[in-house]
């Protein structure tokens, strides 16, 4: 019974927070109001909204225009911030957001399931061969996020523009002269250079990929939906994107450090894009199916959202009533 309590609490507690850049489509058209959604949660789903407080860097790049969006330019639907923008010329474009940093104290279990639920799997490697499972921590995190996309048809080297967070993916092409079946080196960046032998994760919306088993925790409950890669010697990782759709990139990079009052710190980096869903148009723009479907995304969204809390409470009821049956 004490395993199937903590496997509750671990249910009801450690719900993955990834942060994504997501849009309806990325494929925009031309000097248009638009949206980008700030997911902090799963890339299918957000948990919370992003207090402005906590973001250190907001940056729209397009065409060599760099533009930082105020926090009147921001709004909340739901558990999911927006960011509210229009769109300039055609070109390809990259948003990016840093939050940060702050702090968590977690006791030794707290901790050991988070590293297993969020796949930092080279820092429980470490515990668990030096004796360490039982140590609590101290992090300091912060999330650095970044996303391309296109407006109208034509493609610029915006794409390839480096921000400067403390971690980043940068393309070595351009997503939008790609299609499905190509392949995408992208280089994973720490403190500006190349981080090598670093786990990374590859997934896209509604597309399952085969998993390389290659750790014991791997059954655990970790990034089921997505392909573990490794930077190699170069910092590089290899997409290949197989289908239509959003794809995304994950990382979270830790370390332990000697700062007073911590133990670790955590930089926590994701990237993302779409591949094939443009239509072109003889005028030159791209067709954005953003606003036709929008609405009825939220509702299927926020129907599951509900789901989830009525099943959450049910599971929860249970467990109260074996309790006290017991």
């Amino acid at each position: 019974m004490k395993k199937f309590i903590v496997l509750a609490a671990a249910f009801l507690i450690f719900s993955s927070h990834d942060m994504f850049l997501k849009m309806g489509t990325y494929f925009l058209q031309p000097n248009t109001p638009s949206t980008i959604k700030l997911f902090n949660g799963t890339f299918d789903k957000s948990e919370n909204v992003i207090d402005r407080s906590r973001m250190n860097d907001v940056r729209l790049i397009g065409n060599g225009i760099e533009s930082n969006p105020d926090s009147s330019q921001w709004s909340e639907m739901n558990d999911i911030t927006i960011l509210n923008f229009t769109t300039g010329e055609s070109g390809t474009w990259v948003a990016g957001v840093s939050t940060n940093p702050s702090d968590i104290e977690l006791s030794a279990e707290d901790f050991n399931e988070y590293l297993v639920h969020d796949g930092v799997l080279d820092m429980l490697s470490w515990r668990e061969e030096n004796n360490a499972l039982d140590q609590s921590a101290v992090e300091k995190y912060s999330k650095h996020v970044k996303t391309i996309f296109q407006v109208g048809d034509k493609t610029t080297d915006d794409w390839q523009t480096v921000l400067g967070y403390p971690i980043e993916f940068v393309p070595l092409a351009n997503p939008y002269a790609l299609h499905a079946g190509d392949k995408l080196q992208v280089k994973l960046l720490r403190n500006g250079s190349p981080l090598v032998d670093q786990l990374v994760y590859m997934g896209s919306e509604g597309h399952e990929h085969d998993h390389e088993h290659d750790h014991d925790h791997e059954a655990e409950g970790h990034s089921h939906d997505a392909t573990e890669l490794r930077t190699d010697g170069e910092g590089l990782v290899t997409m290949n994107l197989d289908a239509e759709g959003q794809w995304y990139l994950r990382t979270i990079h830790m370390e332990q450090v000697e700062e007073e009052g911590l133990t670790h710190e955590s930089n926590w980096a994701t990237l993302t894009f779409e591949i094939g869903h443009g239509h072109s148009h003889g005028d030159g723009a791209a067709h954005n199916h953003e606003d036709g479907h929008e609405h009825n995304e939220e509702e299927e969204k926020d129907s599951n959202s509900l789901l989830f809390v009525v099943l959450g409470a049910v599971f929860l009821g249970f467990v109260l009533f074996m309790l006290r049956k017991k």
